[in-house]
């Protein structure tokens, strides 16, 4: 054998085993832009959390709350004043240093008056903020805050540079292990490895997020392994094929989705309790589960995950009716029904349910005239404009139950009490109680019939079976790259 052939085995033989360190990996919905701080859209963080954006603290795959960029940090006796050291050798992936007056910084932008945080009220109790040092940051509160290390970990919480704020929704640069490289509009975000990580670097050297919004060619896209994985695969009716097939594994896991029927409480009719009550009973829970999910999905009756420890089982008290659905429009003064918007946006949940809720509710007399939106269109229109009387949408923040204290949040349910218990439970500390408190919260909601609450939210994913490493829960809407790795 002559060294020329020797050398060109060897080198064949070395790329065929070769570890991949590439993903392409696809989700249903783009993000409407990159900045996770000015934005309710949970697809920002699908592609942005922890791979591109980090912050003091972060949640796992269980949902626990772990260090983030804050390594350890002390908390006062009073439970006022919080001490975090932050990681030594953080920089930002423009190349500048992240130090305590980027925290500062951060908190600051998120808490301010003009903030477009989606979540300011996460930020509610900070009195203020202080660089103690370029490795400490010191937070004192106005009250104790039981939830505050876990509100920090949100992605609404990430540590950003003042020098990015400019172009940071179309040129994101964090802290994380990967770096933003390109957005084809439409199509597909790329992200490469971050090589001046500060902490442990990921298998990956780049990903690509591909953005596919049909069920159908979500399927296709998978079966030919044009992509690696879909995470929240969107048609659950072709799991099984999946299953069947050994070049794939199916993961089913559960998230923080409470996936409600929302409903305008300001608007009428539904300022009124008795027809919002009407709506709840005219909805079978099970029907639509099946219909639209598959079977994927676990029955709700408040806005809380059943995988909760806090959670209470409310479903009795909106169960199907449509008897007493009826009697309730007409002791409301709507005996022959009405009409009202129901605005979808686009994922399958939404668009397949709500032709399901239509019927349900034609069923009791009350129509609705039907509007599929685009998700940047649905913001706009639903969320930030409260034009809409019904709307379907999945909420996957985590523990977000605090939404119904705030009267100018979409659904606009206004309630003192409730707002009273909310403030008492940021205050308190104590598990027991806090429990107690949340379990309050859940019955005043339910009682209310702010909205009609649907099922929980499941979590499949479709992936190439030697991949490994890829969340199966989704304690919060991520997409966390940094420990999958392709096996051999």
């Amino acid at each position: 054998m002559t060294r020329l052939t020797l050398a060109a085995l060897l080198l064949s033989s070395t790329a065929a085993f070769a570890q991949q360190t590439d993903l392409t990996i696809a989700l249903q919905l783009e993000p409407p832009h990159l900045d996770p701080t000015s934005a309710a859209a949970g697809a920002i963080d699908s592609v942005l959390y922890t791979n591109v954006f980090e912050g003091l603290t972060k949640f796992t795959e269980t949902g626990a709350v772990v260090p983030g960029l804050a390594r350890e940090w002390e908390i006062s006796e009073d439970g006022l004043t919080y001490t975090f050291h932050l990681a030594e050798g953080v920089t930002f992936h423009d190349g500048t240093t992240m130090d305590a007056e980027d925290v500062v910084f951060s908190l600051n932008r998120a808490r301010a008056e003009d903030s477009q945080n989606a979540q300011k009220a996460l930020f509610a109790s900070i009195a203020s903020v202080e660089a103690t040092d370029p490795q400490t940051v010191t937070v004192t509160l106005s009250q104790p805050d039981g939830a505050f290390l876990f509100n920090m970990a949100w992605g609404d919480a990430v540590i950003v540079a003042p020098e990015s704020i400019e172009n940071i929704k179309q040129q994101p640069i964090g802290t994380g292990p990967f770096k933003f490289d390109q957005w084809t509009q439409g199509d597909s975000i790329h992200l490469v490895a971050n090589d001046a990580y500060w902490g442990d670097k990921p298998a990956l050297t780049e990903a690509t997020f591909k953005f596919i919004s049909d069920p159908t060619a979500a399927f296709a896209a998978m079966m030919a392994q044009d992509i690696d994985a879909f995470a929240g695969f969107p048609a659950p009716e072709n799991l099984p094929q999946f299953e069947a097939d050994p070049r794939f594994t199916v993961l089913v896991g559960s998230t923080e989705g409470e996936t409600i029927l929302a409903m305008n409480n300001q608007q009428p009719p539904f300022d009124n309790v008795k027809v919002r009550e009407a709506v709840a009973h005219a909805i079978n829970r099970q029907d639509i589960i099946d219909g639209a999910m598959f079977g994927l999905g676990t029955p709700i009756g408040t806005h809380f995950a059943p995988h909760n420890p806090d959670y209470v089982d409310l479903t009795d008290m909106s169960d199907f009716d449509p008897e007493k659905s009826k009697a309730l429009l007409a002791e409301a003064g709507f005996a022959d029904g009405f009409t009202t918007t129901l605005k979808l946006p686009p994922p399958s949940y939404a668009r397949r349910g709500g032709e399901i809720i239509a019927a349900q509710l034609r069923a009791v007399g009350i129509q609705t005239e039907i509007t599929n939106l685009e998700w940047a269109q649905w913001l706009e229109e639903v969320f930030r404009g409260k034009d809409f009387g019904l709307t379907i949408v999945s909420h996957t923040e985590p523990a977000d139950i605090n939404i119904y204290a705030r009267p100018d949040y979409y659904f606009q349910y206004d309630n003192a009490e409730f707002q009273s218990l909310i403030d008492t439970l940021g205050a308190t500390a104590e598990p027991a109680e806090r429990s107690s408190l949340l379990k309050q919260a859940q019955e005043i909601i339910a009682k209310d019939y702010v909205n009609g609450y649907l099922f929980q939210l499941a979590f499949p994913t479709v992936a190439d079976a030697r991949l490994e490493g890829l969340w199966v829960n989704a304690p919060t809407q991520a997409t966390d790259l940094t420990g999958v790795r392709w096996t051999d």
